[in-house]
């Protein structure tokens, strides 16, 4: 479970988040909904202890980012909008090494590797050096390193972006699987298309705020309209930034 509860981080004079609350519950997908520039990755990268909040609280499992990393860091797989692999590891290498930076014994490590290369459909890069991968194949080694130690919690930013059609598929489908094993799953994404068909729960962000929140029929009803694209768009009050 994600709780996030009066968040502020700003740069500079840019105040990207402002007053940010909500939470992601287990078994369920929270998607944050917002154009570019709206607060979704800053929030994100606090929750992934990679940036200090200024003020507010972030919790993973009731583990505070702040004053608890580690605990927050082996509860969490994160997929970065950057995805920052080695150009000079195979697939299988990039697995390993993050598995045995959650410190798994090698024999289960090596069990586990297997189990997500099948499940991710990799043999055919599995012991290829990442250099020169597509973005739909950096995306799958992406992704699997940040699932190999199994966490409850699984952090997506813009899971699908740069993605072709049959990638974002199954993309789709690998996110809808981890509700089914019970995980909590927050990703960020400004496509209306990708929040409605997966979601539980949406939040809508802009500016740095919350504007919005609920199941989609919540968000209906508070709004007055009969799609979640008018009520993105009576949430936030302008249709920039908006991909259909």
């Amino acid at each position: 479970m994600i709780e996030i509860e009066d968040l502020y981080k700003s740069f500079g004079t840019v105040k990207a988040v402002q007053g940010v609350s909500f939470q992601a519950q287990d078994g369920r997908i929270t998607g944050l909904l917002g154009p570019n520039g709206a607060g979704k990755t800053t929030t994100l990268r606090v929750l992934s202890t990679v940036l200090k909040p200024d003020r507010g609280t972030a919790k993973v499992d009731g583990y505070d980012v702040l004053t608890q990393s580690r605990e927050v860091q082996g509860r969490i797989g994160v997929l970065p909008h950057s995805h920052g692999l080695y150009s000079r590891l195979t697939t299988r290498e990039h697995i390993q090494y993050y598995g045995r930076l959650h410190q798994i014994a090698e024999a289960e490590l090596k069990t586990r590797i297997e189990a997500i290369i099948t499940l991710l459909d990799m043999h055919d890069i599995a012991d290829r050096k990442t250099a020169g991968f597509s973005e739909g194949q950096s995306v799958k080694v992406a992704i699997a390193r940040a699932l190999v130690h199994s966490p409850q919690n699984v952090i997506l930013d813009e899971p699908t972006a740069g993605l072709d059609v049959m990638s974002s598929r199954r993309m789709r489908e690998m996110i809808r699987r981890l509700r089914e094993d019970g995980r909590c799953v927050l990703f960020s994404s400004h496509r209306m298309r990708e929040v409605s068909e997966l979601c539980d729960t949406i939040v809508i962000i802009a500016q740095g705020v919350v504007k919005a929140s609920g199941s989609p029929d919540d968000l209906l009803t508070a709004t007055g309209v009969d799609s979640l694209e008018s009520a993105f768009i009576a949430a936030i009050g302008t249709e920039e930034g908006i991909m259909l």
